[in-house]
């Protein structure tokens, strides 16, 4: 209890992010080093990567902090498996040192997952069981847990539900899990503690040309309409599927042609309760009918079945899933578990755009075939462009943008891995699994600060109390309904229908703290959406 006591007492106390006050300091005449446009996973990554090095950080983002594909990712902090198969070993050990980095990182947000291979034929678990293997071999010491083979019995432990007709035995293995939205707001956060300026809801409308040189960007606060010049000597487009857009705006600035290089990718997730897969491991089918993976996820007290990976040719913010993706997800689910999950029992359907980088025009439309690697780009203006990568490898992404940015003399040199050993907002270790049902655990060791909140002992439902809303709203920088059910707690994503009921007490809750208009309407139609199964 003594330890307990002296760490609370030396936890930094939750920083405001009253929005007045942040935007009196974006209006503020000011040259920064490093403009960031766009607040997901890797924008929010280069934020906090340059403010660790000492450099003066400026971070906008048009809607709320991973609103796009970084809420909506599958959950998993993975090296990569399937890269392996493709023979990517370079980005598999990268991505396996950088899950060892984020699980050691923010360990309430981040946690170690076993996954199960079951085997329906006597040559699959031999097969995959010797590049699991290999897998575990490049983790090294980083390694998570022994690669195992189980009988069909020890497989039906850990995989209670699974089809046992055809069932030989399996394969276990070990990855990480997370909650991707909370961990992005953890990252946002750190990068305030560390000095940057961080601001949700504020549109990057247009770029700054000098004599032919990006020297800054116009940004639009989304709430009053308010203008501001950001002047930085460095700018990175960060905007993830949409960074084609701030590309052209800069090439036909400085009158080049510029050719897109994302080429979108979706995909689709359903949400059922746990009952379909009552374990907390998660299981893998590395080869469904069709030759695409399926995975069931145990994650905050549900169970997620997806992804699809399917061309989109339109940038939607709020993307719909095509019915032959869902009809996919059930079908495939309903071959490998015992009870089958249909229509009636989706409890939430989200869909994500994945950034990847731009094919062949002969292969424009093959996405499974692309690999997630990362792209950094220099145009001749200097807009460092960053697209491509995925969740886990955000970290290695940053520290590629700030080099690429060293080596065009936009910013003096000062290398080294800032944020290596830097812990998150909230870092605790925790006894509570990611797949238990969403709590107070989630804040790590702020869950004091919380608690000292009115309303700590109101329960709204779903795991979620008064004082967690206002600790959204104070240190949380939420502005609205949905940045508080969808991503500071993640229960849009979890249950529709019980979010669309908790909806107007958070809207009261929130107008009380932030005085402005929680876009309830919208929030109310978006659970619709998320309800709503495709003709």
């Amino acid at each position: 209890m003594k330890w307990k006591l002296t760490h609370m007492m030396t936890e930094p106390a939750p920083a405001p992010t009253r929005r007045k006050d942040l935007m009196d300091l974006l209006s503020a005449p000011r040259q920064y080093d490093v403009a960031v446009i766009g607040g997901g996973a890797t924008g929010l990554g280069v934020a906090l990567d340059a403010a660790a090095r000492g450099f003066s950080v400026v971070l906008v983002e048009s809607h709320d902090f991973a609103k796009g594909t970084s809420s909506r990712s599958t959950k998993l902090v993975h090296g990569g498996v399937r890269y392996l198969a493709q023979g990517n070993i370079s980005l598999v050990r990268e991505a396996l040192r950088e899950r060892t980095t984020l699980l050691a990182n923010a360990p309430h947000l981040a946690q170690p997952l076993p996954f199960v291979m079951p085997s329906y034929t006597f040559w699959e678990a031999p097969f995959y069981g010797v590049g699991l293997k290999i897998y575990d071999a490049l983790a090294g010491k980083a390694g998570l847990g022994p690669t195992a083979f189980l009988s069909r019995k020890e497989t039906l432990e850990c995989l209670p539900t699974a089809q046992p007709q055809g069932l030989k035995g399996g394969v276990k293995y070990w990855d990480g899990q997370f909650d991707d939205a909370r961990l992005a707001l953890a990252l946002a956060r750190t990068a305030a503690r560390q000095g940057a300026l961080l601001v949700n809801y504020c549109a990057a409308t247009g770029l700054i040309h000098e004599n032919g040189k990006l020297v800054g960007l116009h940004a639009q606060d989304q709430e009053t309409g308010r203008s501001f010049e950001v002047k930085a000597c460095c700018v990175v487009n960060a905007a993830g599927v949409w960074v084609d857009q701030l590309r052209l705006l800069d090439g036909a600035a400085i009158g080049r042609d510029t050719q897109p290089v994302v080429a979108p990718s979706q995909g689709v997730h359903i949400v059922v309760d746990r009952s379909f897969l009552p374990t907390d491991h998660a299981m893998l089918i590395p080869k469904t009918a069709d030759g695409r993976v399926l995975f069931a996820v145990p994650w905050l007290g549900k169970t997620i079945l997806g992804t699809t990976d399917t061309p989109r040719h339109d940038l939607a913010r709020e993307p719909l899933p095509f019915k032959e993706e869902v009809d996919f997800i059930l079908r495939e689910s309903a071959r490998y578990l015992s009870r089958a999950p249909g229509p009636a029992d989706i409890r939430s359907i989200w869909v994500g755009l994945r950034p990847l980088v731009k094919p062949p025009e002969d292969d424009a439309d093959n996405t499974q075939a692309l690999s997630r690697e990362h792209t950094v780009l220099v145009s001749k203006s200097g807009l460092v462009t960053v697209t491509g990568g995925k969740w886990t490898t955000y970290r290695a992404m940053a520290g590629d943008v700030l080099e690429q940015c060293f080596a065009a003399d936009l910013l003096p040199a000062r290398t080294g891995t800032a944020t290596a050993d830097l812990k998150l907002v909230g870092a605790q270790a925790s006894r509570t699994k990611i797949s238990d049902p969403p709590g107070l655990h989630l804040y790590g060791s702020e869950a004091g600060a919380v608690q000292a909140l009115p309303g700590a002992g109101q329960q709204l439902g779903g795991g979620l109390t008064e004082a967690m809303v206002r600790f959204a709203a104070r240190f949380e920088y939420a502005r609205t309904v949905e940045d508080v059910l969808a991503r500071r707690s993640r229960l849009l994503f979890l249950d529709s229908a019980l979010a669309r009921s908790m909806a107007r007490d958070v809207d009261t809750l929130l107008r009380e703290e932030n005085g402005a208009d929680p876009r309830l309407e919208s929030f109310l139609a978006l659970c619709d959406q998320y309800l709503c199964l495709p003709d």
